[in-house]
């Protein structure tokens, strides 16, 4: 990516969207992993390929090794996070159920959100499940800040929807509303993300519009961003909606943040698969397709409170 063409591509295009409110426990810093690349993995359990109805779909070379390798910036919550060492949240229990129908298990492996991509065409992993949005830019391998052609691109099995919000401090001191408030001051995020896409655009908007660009603060992680935030360094930092809910919820016992105004450019969100591995996409979208029709699907979405970003079907590269 560069930054912006690898997780939440263009200023059109996000991590995720519209979602309830996230009821999970948890604290600020649970996030803490877009440095720990490569730093140990965690894995989901699955039923054994002899029991998996799904088994025969995937390629033999994974029905063989039993595992899907999974790139994954785990510092997301509650889509994925780290929690006794292991990868925990929606992604991580969505990979579960697929992995019963799949007969096979999806090994977590954490790594930063810019470098999923290079990560996957490298190789060094079968997937990606990291809360990335499924955009055009994506699938093209565009760079979406310059428009340039910049790899191959991947696919995208679509497996939930969401949208971006706007995190601030507790009591919103500074009176930001939309993105239009945020003209002329300092905006903290993590990089290679939409979020850094809506971002870019809006501070163009801003300068069109006769006002002060954004100054924006790009880091590594979310933890970071949301720290500057925290402090009073910033004013805002932009997140998908389940990630700035359940931050608002949970940092602070709920003294640290709060989510203003509307949610921006709903998306879905997609497993990222290479273009060459048709048959393992292929297999990817039958697993999702069954679990929403067995009941498994619901129940995770019902756990952790984000129903309404389910989705009833999974396409295949249904971003735009």
């Amino acid at each position: 990516m560069t930054a912006s063409s690898t997780r939440r591509a263009t200023a059109a295009h996000h991590r995720l969207a519209a979602v309830g409110a996230i009821a999970v426990a948890g604290t600020l810093i649970l996030t803490g992993c877009g440095d720990q690349t490569d730093k140990g993995s965690s894995s989901s359990e699955s039923a054994s390929s002899s029991s998996a109805p799904l088994a025969s779909k995937l390629p033999a070379d994974i029905r063989k090794a039993g595992v899907i390798k999974v790139g994954s910036d785990i510092a997301y919550p509650p889509v994925e996070y780290m929690e006794n060492g292991k990868a925990v949240g929606i992604d991580p229990d969505i990979a579960d159920a697929l992995g019963k129908q799949l007969g096979v298990r999806f090994d977590f492996q954490n790594g930063k959100f810019a470098q999923l991509i290079v990560g996957l065409q490298a190789k060094r992993f079968n997937v990606i499940m990291s809360a990335m949005n499924d955009t055009k830019d994506r699938q093209n391998g565009i760079d979406s800040d310059t428009g340039k052609k910049i790899g191959n691109g991947i696919d995208f099995v679509d497996y939930f929807t969401a949208g971006t919000s706007i995190l601030v401090q507790k009591g919103n001191p500074k009176g930001i509303k939309t993105l239009d408030d945020l003209c002329g001051k300092v905006v903290a995020l993590q990089q290679g993300t939409t979020s850094e896409g809506i971002a870019k655009a809006q501070s163009k908007k801003c300068t069109k519009d006769g006002k002060k660009a954004i100054n924006l603060q790009t880091f590594d992680t979310d933890p970071e961003a949301l720290l500057r935030l925290k402090q009073g360094a910033s004013v805002a930092d932009l997140n998908d909606f389940p990630v700035a809910a359940y931050n608002a919820k949970t940092s602070g016992g709920g003294k640290d943040f709060e989510v203003v105004g509307d949610q921006i450019e709903a998306g879905p969100y997609g497993i990222g698969v290479s273009k060459e591995s048709t048959q393992l996409r292929d297999a990817l979208q039958a697993a999702v397709n069954a679990i929403i029709k067995n009941g498994e699907y619901q129940k995770i979405m019902e756990k952790w409170n984000v129903v309404d970003g389910a989705v009833t079907e999974a396409k295949i590269n249904g971003g735009s």
